[in-house]
């Protein structure tokens, strides 16, 4: 079972209980490593923001961004006019959604001495190091410090996690939201039977960031509920339901002003969910249909109409796409933490600890059963559960000082042994990232075969993230070459995000989706873009796979970029 508390010396691998008339020295070498393993995580949150600062600009623009920018000076209006511009609430579909991300992204952009959406990759990358930083303070107070080091790890080092960190404006941030919320709710139930007012601070302001960032916020509030069922049923047991009840009652009526406080934070970023009390049921409703003509994408080698996707699509692609160390520390510690959830102290500081374990089970799990069950449609790999990785980071966390300990008793040899894995494992997907940037969210594990074995089965560049360095490289060519459009621009059509190479390229393009006539085209390699009979000018490239190319065709006769064929090598 996992030790789930970081109090006793012996919770802290390679300290182990000592003698009473020793227990000084016992508490003096547990806080000396607490010390070290924490130094370490601080120096990881240092370096990561150092990669941050130096590499954000590299990131390319994606199908959404240019309108998620629109969004957020609506937003601006909304606010600088006192709510007489209105014009945010009735945006395409963007407000359906919070706009706590374009709001914010906004304002820094007018304060910044960078480009509109060179600052929203430094703010996207601003707030993935505030999730990972909450992910390593989970980890570290259900586990200990080697549990919040492993965690901060795990996540720092889970492609998926960094790389939609900076471009992705709805899930990254959400994910970091419910990652914030989840930490308030683990710390109530520490608490309980009685929470402290910053804990129910901090639960309003996670809980209320999260469902104003996206209506999924709403199962923040299951892994709130359901584990007080567990309490309830735990303490019926050993006082009566009538004690129970009166017990959870007493312990919940000092959240209303939490619930209140949730609710100013989830208007400020999402103001239309508060202009009327039934908006965010009205987002519900609109989202529990496929809002969208559907398209098709490519799932383990098949083009599928995405409300058609199976089942298996969430799990599959979470087995895939995750790092193997990350996935099997993940399972370790969910089984373990479900083990420790179902049995223990019944006393309320016993059983609040185990309902804190449930809760983060049920951040971890609960959205996957959920989604197999009801199958949605299902469409852009997982980025919609990104908000799944720091809970299962925390749950791999767990399970690394429970693992420690068990090997302790053999010696410095078999401790070297799993630290050697464990840098290996983690260092891994660190080198695959390397290789992959900027697209270290196209990232596939080996099981996949990585990238290149995964190409011909899934999608990889679906953000279009490589239209950018396309873009900046067709640039480049024509600039050294000294070449001159033919008549006042060039004309590149474009099979991928056209905001993207409209930005990159400058006003000397024109980016249009009709090849007739034009002077380039710029695919992605997905499966919809067609390949052309056409010389290529270069290939935009990661681990052998093309993620863009770019062809000259001009006195070409062109049709269209577009394909209805399956995916080929």
């Amino acid at each position: 079972m996992l030790n789930v508390t970081s109090k006793p010396a012996s919770a802290i691998p390679g300290v182990t209980a000592r003698p009473a008339g020793t227990s000084i020295l016992a508490r003096s070498e547990a806080f000396a490593v607490a010390r070290i393993l924490d130094a370490l995580a601080i120096g990881t949150l240092g370096i990561v923001a150092a990669i941050v600062a130096l590499t954000f600009g590299d990131y390319g623009l994606g199908w959404d961004d240019y309108t998620h920018s629109q969004y957020g000076n609506l937003l601006v209006s909304l606010y600088g006019s006192g709510f007489a511009d209105q014009r945010a609430f009735s945006f395409v579909n963007l407000y359906m959604y919070g706009g706590g991300f374009d709001l914010l992204a906004t304002l820094a952009a007018k304060v910044l001495p960078l480009g509109p959406f060179e600052t929203r990759r430094l703010v996207g990358g601003a707030i993935g190091l505030v999730g990972l930083f909450v992910t390593w303070r989970l980890g570290r107070r259900l586990g200990g410090p080697l549990a919040g080091l492993v965690a901060l790890v795990l996540l720092a080092a889970c492609p998926l996690y960094y790389g939609h960190m900076f471009m992705n404006a709805k899930d990254a941030p959400f994910a970091v939201a419910m990652a914030a919320a989840l930490l308030g709710i683990v710390r109530a139930f520490e608490e309980y039977p009685r929470a402290s007012p910053a804990t129910i601070a901090l639960c309003g302001i996670g809980i209320g960031a999260a469902i104003g960032s996206r209506v999924m916020g709403g199962f923040a509030l299951l892994n709130a509920l359901l584990p007080l069922l567990l309490i309830v049923a735990v303490r019926s047991r050993e006082s009566g339901l009538k004690p129970a009840l009166a017990e959870c009652g007493s312990y919940l009526v000092p959240f209303i002003p939490g619930m209140l406080l949730a609710f100013v934070v989830m208007g400020l970023l999402w103001p239309w969910a508060v202009i009327s009390p039934l908006n965010p049921f009205r987002a519900v409703e609109y989202f529990s249909n496929f809002f969208e003509k559907p398209w098709r994408e490519l799932f383990a080698g098949q083009i599928i109409l995405v409300p058609d996707m199976p089942r298996s699509y969430v799990p599959t692609l979470v087995a895939l796409t995750l790092p193997e160390l990350m996935l099997a520390l993940g399972f370790c510690g969910l089984c373990g933490a479900v083990l420790a959830a179902a049995r223990g102290d019944p006393e309320p500081s016993g059983v609040g600890r185990r309902a804190a374990l449930l809760a983060v089970v049920l951040a971890a799990v609960l959205p996957v059963a959920v989604t197999v069950a009801a199958r949605p449609a299902m469409y852009n790999g997982i980025r919609h559960f990104i908000f799944l990785m720091p809970p299962f980071a925390v749950l791999g966390g767990l399970a690394a000082p429970w693992i420690a300990r068990r090997l302790h008793p053999y010696g410095q040899t078999a401790m070297a042994a799993a630290a050697v894995i464990l840098v290996a494992g983690i260092a891994s997907p660190v080198i695959e990232m390397v290789r992959l940037h900027p697209y270290e969210y196209t990232h596939f594990n080996h099981v996949a075969g990585g990238a290149a074995g995964a190409r011909t089965r899934f999608m990889l560049d679906y953000w279009g993230l490589s239209i950018k360095q396309a873009s900046a490289e067709l640039r480049d060519i024509l600039a050294t070459r000294q070449e001159n459009p033919r008549n006042a621009t060039w004309t590149v059509a474009v099979c991928g995000p056209h905001p993207a190479a409209v930005v990159t390229l400058g006003p000397q393009y024109s980016a249009i989706w009709d090849p007739k006539g034009a002077d380039f085209a710029m695919t992605l390699g997905e499966f919809y873009c067609a390949k052309l009979d056409a010389p290529v000018l270069f290939d935009i490239e990661r681990e052998g796979v093309v993620y863009a190319r770019v062809y000259d065709i001009r006195g070409r006769s062109i049709t269209t970029l577009l394909t209805v064929r399956g995916p080929d090598s």
